[in-house]
């Protein structure tokens, strides 16, 4: 009888992984792509982060898609001259850590 439960209990947490696994986003793409949205490397010349926002100085801003950003998961964008500061909620400081490294 014990034998039972520790066997169904053992199927619902393999499940659970695989769902958990098949939720997960692959985040290096994702950012890999946020990149090239923003006119890539070249066109980023600084960036800071703040709970959830990402504020990016870019070199030329028309570079950007914002339409894309915003496709990828951004729930908002601002654009004040060369920056744009975009609502990524908690992946923000993953995003930035990711650039600082790629320079």
């Amino acid at each position: 009888m014990n034998w039972e439960y520790i066997i169904i209990g053992i199927i619902i947490i393999i499940i659970l992984l695989a769902i958990l696994k098949a939720g997960k986003k692959d985040v290096h793409l994702e950012l890999n792509k946020l990149v090239e949205y923003l006119g890539g490397k070249d066109n980023i010349i600084s960036t800071e982060t703040t709970l959830s926002r990402f504020k990016v100085t870019l070199k030329d801003v028309s570079k950007a898609n914002k339409e894309a950003i915003t496709k990828l998961g951004a729930k908002g964008i601002v654009e004040i001259d060369n920056d744009l500061k975009i609502i990524l909620g908690p992946n923000s400081k993953q995003l930035k850590k990711y650039i600082d490294n790629m320079k």
